[in-house]
């Protein structure tokens, strides 16, 4: 089951993590977790150039260090950039030490390899302990979302993905997709035709 939407109770439990954007500034907030993977993160690239948008592309230090030159044309391309972990860990499977050093090593792995200094963070799954975030917190935003694609769930048709995802859009939101090998097949299908309908309800996107 996947909850698109992250209910008001939750995001009030911890307002120090940032859930939505500005919701009166007709924009929207795209963001792309767990790249850059080759044959998706291009294709995603490709289908915002289109259309003059622009996105978060939250990534994998592993993922970067293996495609330097892919994680360098998100860049390139004027999206925004932040870190995942190194390693797509689960924190609350992690110890504290294990989890930090593979958020500093993504960090290292963008500093070398591209430059960068990504100053938003997003825990895989959602999920981090108390303890991980206030730590976490020293030197990176946490970025969390408002609305949750399911692009990633294989239970879920490319159909019902667009409709659900369009039905809970609206502006302010922190939409979140995945450009990783596990929704290679399902992007193409959906992804064009949101973005159409982000056009055409007038919106334009941000970074965050």
């Amino acid at each position: 089951m996947v909850w698109h939407t992250v209910p008001t109770l939750v995001q009030r439990v911890f307002p120090e993590r940032i859930w939505n954007g500005n919701p009166e500034n007709n924009r929207i907030y795209l963001t792309f977790d767990d790249g850059p993977v080759p044959g998706v993160t291009d294709f995603v690239l490709d289908e915002l150039a289109k259309r003059n948008q622009v996105a978060t592309f939250f990534v994998v230090g592993d993922n970067v260090c293996k495609h330097p030159e892919l994680a360098r044309r998100i860049l390139d391309s004027g999206h925004q950039i932040g870190n995942h972990t190194f390693n797509h860990l689960n924190g609350w499977k992690t110890d504290l030490n294990s989890y930090i050093e593979s958020v500093v090593q993504c960090q290292e792995s963008l500093r070398d390899l591209l430059a960068f200094e990504a100053i938003f963070f997003r825990p895989p799954y959602g999920l981090l302990t108390q303890s991980q975030a206030k730590l976490v917190r020293e030197t990176h935003q946490i970025a969390m979302w408002s609305l949750l694609s399911g692009d990633y769930d294989e239970q879920l048709r490319s159909e019902e993905i667009l409709e659900k995802t369009k039905i809970h859009s609206a502006q302010g939101k922190i939409v979140v997709f995945h450009d990783q090998e596990k929704t290679a097949k399902v992007l193409p299908n959906f992804l064009p035709h949101y973005l159409d309908y982000v056009l055409d309800q007038g919106w334009s996107t941000s970074t965050l």
